[in-house]
């Protein structure tokens, strides 16, 4: 199994201080070795440690990591994608195999940023190194989303987080209406993770992740979606294995095949692993 999102992050309370207070959980070091022991109870053979920080430097400390981890099977790294240099970056950051995409945090990032022509201009560049693209939003700005996916017919791209639906309202219509437009591109995917970060964190309920899961796989099927655990800022709500037994019931409806698509094929056939 392959579990396509997760982070690894020295703690830095001024650049990390998107890390709350009340997230005390996390506002520690989180490195390979401490994830590596849950992943054999529950057979992970591999990850894929996606950005937390928009830096290249960040991209460098993953791939300093995955030198000395193989537990990291891909990386998803950030670079400046409206840089008038981006090509040379991009020539750059090819010779580094383990670099299977990039991230930029567009939920941080206003509309006039998003439709930028210059930062389209920048994803569609990554389709031509092989790259794919992980797309980072709330539910709010799923419309502007799907404007930017318009520009971007041929770019492999994912939805992180589901599009980070209001789990704890369950004020899911316009979220599941934005959702089916979305998923009528065939170049996105979308990854079950990160839900338990958007419901209330101690008390939220089976059902109310299951409803969301359903409109996913409703509009995604079993093709194009790919567990994740957006460890270690699941911690915040229960443990790692508490999400992943969570996804595993919800799945057991589907056959052998599905599962196995969802818990490594699809995740190994967008990002080449």
């Amino acid at each position: 199994m392959i579990d396509s999102h997760v982070h690894f992050w020295n703690f830095d309370p001024i650049r990390d201080n998107w890390i709350t207070e009340d997230m005390g959980i996390i506002r520690n070091d989180f490195m390979p070795k401490d994830i590596s022991k849950t992943y054999s109870k529950i057979d992970v053979t591999g990850c894929v440690a996606v950005q937390a920080n928009q830096s290249e430097s960040e991209t460098e400390f993953l791939l300093g990591l995955a030198s000395q981890n193989s537990i990291i099977k891909g990386i998803v790294g950030w670079t400046d994608l409206k840089a008038n240099n981006l090509t040379e970056r991009l020539t750059h950051w090819k010779q580094f195999s383990l670099i299977k995409g990039w991230r930029h945090v567009l939920q941080a990032e206003q509309d006039d940023f998003i439709l930028d022509d210059q930062f389209a201009k920048g994803v569609k560049i990554l389709n031509e190194f092989g790259y794919t693209y992980d797309l980072l939003c709330y539910h709010t700005q799923l419309n502007t989303i799907n404007k930017l996916v318009d520009k971007l017919s041929n770019q492999p791209l994912v939805l992180d987080h589901c599009g980070k639906p209001d789990v704890k309202t369950q004020a899911l219509k316009t979220w599941d209406d934005n959702i089916k437009i979305l998923a009528q591109n065939p170049n996105v995917y979308c990854k079950i993770s990160g839900l338990l970060t958007e419901a209330d964190w101690y008390n939220w309920t089976e059902p109310e992740v299951f409803n969301c899961f359903d409109v996913i796989f409703k509009h995604f099927g079993t093709n194009r979606i790919m567990y994740g655990s957006d460890w270690p800022v699941v911690l915040v709500s229960r443990p790692y294995t508490d999400w992943f037994n969570l996804v595993n019931k919800y799945v057991s409806q589907f056959t052998e095949e599905e599962k196995m698509k969802i818990f490594e094929g699809n995740a190994a056939k967008f990002y080449k692993i």
